[in-house]
């Protein structure tokens, strides 16, 4: 018998209470409780039936006909239902929540959100979820460079970027300089696969190429120049972080959009180094 999967299992005996299970009647064979309110009408003892084990809250061995939202080993999203000294406490859709304990958060989680996690067993056997999930994801399939995906952020390393799950199974990364806008570990993302590794880690960015991206771009900065009155002082020397910081973008995306905009007559610069809106 298997904690946190799903097994198949005899009705050895029955009681007021519940039946309880096991995998043979032999006298000292170990047997498992299944609470009344779970057991199917008119099960006898000799049948078999499909039972989920888990620990109950004096962590014994307990069984369910409920199915729970993950099973051992499985990357799901579960929502944190309260926070407490020792951890996160999940909803996975059994009676005792689970535990995301602290050492194995990626950041710091709060209630009513959900993530990203893997089930596993503690030493002690209990069940647990964990947000660390790098050593746990597939090498991508079914992508080539270019194609579009979806996933969802896992973890933020400073330096390297945004660990992203792609389908919430396959290893991706956004590197640190494709990261215009700050993203939030939970967060579902979508963008462009840039490349494949021989590793089949998957290297991602959030923006499309600048040739497709440039008419997207010229659009915001438009809009928000028209925001600050029709003026704005940016020019070669603005520091970059400024341009990320108010327009989302990168200083080489920031000036193609604002030479498509010259380009195009909707812009001119003053002497005094303003961008202005053209009537």
């Amino acid at each position: 018998m298997e904690i946190g999967k799903w097994n198949t299992l005899k009705v050895i005996r029955s009681k007021e209470f519940g039946v309880y299970v096991g995998e043979d009647n032999a006298p000292n064979a170990e047997t498992v409780l299944l609470p009344r309110k779970y057991v199917p009408e008119d099960v006898k003892a000799g049948a078999t039936i499909d039972v989920f084990l888990y620990k109950d809250s004096q962590d014994r061995p307990i069984a369910t006909t409920l199915t729970p939202y993950i099973t051992m080993g499985e990357i799901k999203k579960l929502r944190v239902k309260n926070i407490t000294s020792i951890g996160a406490f999940m909803d996975w859709g059994l009676e005792k929540d689970i535990l995301l304990p602290f050492k194995e958060q990626t950041c710091q989680v709060k209630e009513g959100h959900e993530y990203l996690v893997r089930m596993y067993k503690d030493k002690s056997g209990r069940l647990c979820v964990s947000m660390k999930l790098y050593n746990y994801l597939k090498p991508i399939e079914g992508y080539t460079s270019g194609k579009s995906f979806t996933g969802t952020v896992y973890e933020y390393k400073k330096g390297l970027g945004a660990f992203v799950a792609v389908d919430d199974m396959y290893s991706g990364l956004i590197h640190e300089n494709e990261l215009y806008n700050k993203v939030h570990i939970g967060e579902v993302v979508s963008g462009r696969v840039v490349n494949i590794r021989e590793d089949g880690k998957a290297d991602l960015a959030l923006r499309e190429p600048a040739h497709i991206q440039i008419n997207e771009d010229s659009i915001m900065v438009y809009d928000i120049i028209k925001s600050y009155r029709g003026m704005m002082t940016f020019g070669d020397k603005t520091d970059k972080e400024i341009i990320r910081r108010e327009f989302g973008l990168s200083k080489n995306a920031f000036k193609r959009a604002v030479g498509k905009l010259l380009k195009d007559g909707k812009i001119k610069l003053t002497a005094g180094g303003n961008i202005e809106i053209i009537e």
